[in-house]
This record gives C-alpha cells, structure tokens and sequence, in this order.
C-alpha cells in the first residue's frame, strides 16, 4: 500500500511492499527541472536528500531518459548514463532517481539479494517491456522473481490517458492478456499504463506488485502532468537507496 511520509517537513510517498529506502517525490519535493524559477527549490531538496541517505551530491545519479527500454548497472565513479531508462543499483553507497510527468514510474526491490531498480515507463519503454527487462537483468544478476517486490508509482491514469490506435496496438502486444487494461470512451480510447506494467509483470512470473492509485493528472496539485501542465519540464522522481 501506499502512503504519505515526509522528508525534512516535505511531502513524498511509499511503499509498505518496498523494504529498502525509496521514495517518490511530489510538487514540494521536487529535484527535476529546467525551469528557471523551480532551480532553487530543486537544489534545496537535492541537499535534503543526501543529507537524509547521508551520500554526496555526487552519489546521486540520474540517467538521461530518452523513452528507451534501454536498462544500465549503476557503478561506482560513474555519472552519466545516456540513452538510459533503467537504472540497476547494486550497491549502498549511491542513490538513484528517475524522472517522470505523467509516465510511470516502476521501482523494484529483491529483499534477499538487497539490490533494486528504477524504471522509466511511458507508452514507448511499455511497448519496448522495459520492467520485465529490468526484472529480467536483475534475475540474471542472482535475484528470483518470487524475491522480487515492485512499486508502481503514481502516472496518468486510464480515467485520462487516451492514445490512437498505432499505440493501442504496440501496448497490445505486449502481454498475453490485454483485457480490462483499455476502454473506450465518447470516440477515443484510453489505456491504464501502470496495470499494462503490471501485467506484464505478472506474466513474467512476478507477484509482489503494489500500484499507486494516484492519477498526475487528476491530482495535479500533488503531482507535475505533462500533459495537463502544457509539456512542464518539471518532474516528480522515484528514488531508490540501499544503504542504512
């Protein structure tokens, strides 16, 4: 399940099902932007985070996100990540994040091998079955699926994302079972983006899944939307650490 903690007096949210330190940020809590007037927030709550993991600013590592299905080990001296919407951490000493405004974020935890993941999902890295390939290379790194839990955090959801049919039918194809994941509505179809990674999941042999029930669009006030925000750059992140 989900629900709200705090950091340094500043709202963000959990998952119960993910045991390592994760959180996912919001409005107030933002560290992604390129808007100008957002800056000086972004740098105040990014000290807050690594004083809160107790990590340098340059333990922090974001990729740079291209809507690929493009997946990456995080190692240790190393910042840049291009092309890259998967994020593996394997060690305690950095923490991840990734970005999102609408997209969906999948966060992962194996609890017995003590390493996770952060995913970037929107309708290209779901149609490229970017989380059972990050699942996939984390199962090669040693990780079983049924050690494996998953927090699908907060994205737009099926009550407000409708997509053309190219799109409808590249997300078809991409799990056995396509049902209850579409609907259409006054001439337009709408899909649930997180439910799709789910599934996908779910066929892929992973069970431990818990999904944010939260709409970025619907509850803008608490989440940045892309598409309600007139293509904002800023972001809401999922954040993942393993260290104490």
């Amino acid at each position: 399940m989900f629900y709200f903690d705090e950091i340094n007096g500043k709202k963000v949210m959990k998952s119960d099902m993910i045991e390592a330190n994760h959180f996912f940020t919001t409005r107030e809590t933002i560290i992604k932007t390129k808007e100008k007037n957002f800056e000086p927030l972004v740098e105040e709550n990014k000290k807050s985070v690594c004083k809160y993991f107790h990590i340098s600013k340059e333990n922090l590592i974001s990729p740079q996100q291209t809507h690929t299905s493009n997946i990456e080990i995080c190692k240790i001296d190393k910042s840049d990540y291009p092309d890259t919407d998967g994020l593996i951490l394997t060690n305690p000493n950095q923490a991840i994040f990734l970005n999102f405004a609408d997209c969906t974020p999948v966060l992962f935890y194996d609890k017995v091998l003590k390493i996770g993941a952060v995913s970037h999902a929107g309708w290209r890295g779901t149609a490229g079955r970017i989380a059972p390939k990050t699942a996939q290379k984390m199962i090669e790194l040693g990780s079983k699926p049924e050690n494996i839990a998953v927090a699908i955090g907060a994205a737009i959801s099926m009550c407000c994302y409708n997509v053309g049919e190219e799109v409808l039918e590249k997300l078809k194809a991409t799990v056995n079972d396509f049902s209850g994941l579409s609907e259409f509505r006054n001439g337009e179809t709408f899909v649930n983006l997180k439910e799709i990674n789910a599934r996908q999941l779910q066929e892929f042999g992973i069970k431990n899944i818990d999904i944010c029930p939260y709409c970025t669009s619907c509850n803008n006030d608490l989440f940045f939307s892309y598409r309600k925000e007139n293509a904002t750059t800023n972001r809401h992140s999922a954040v993942l650490f393993l260290g104490k």
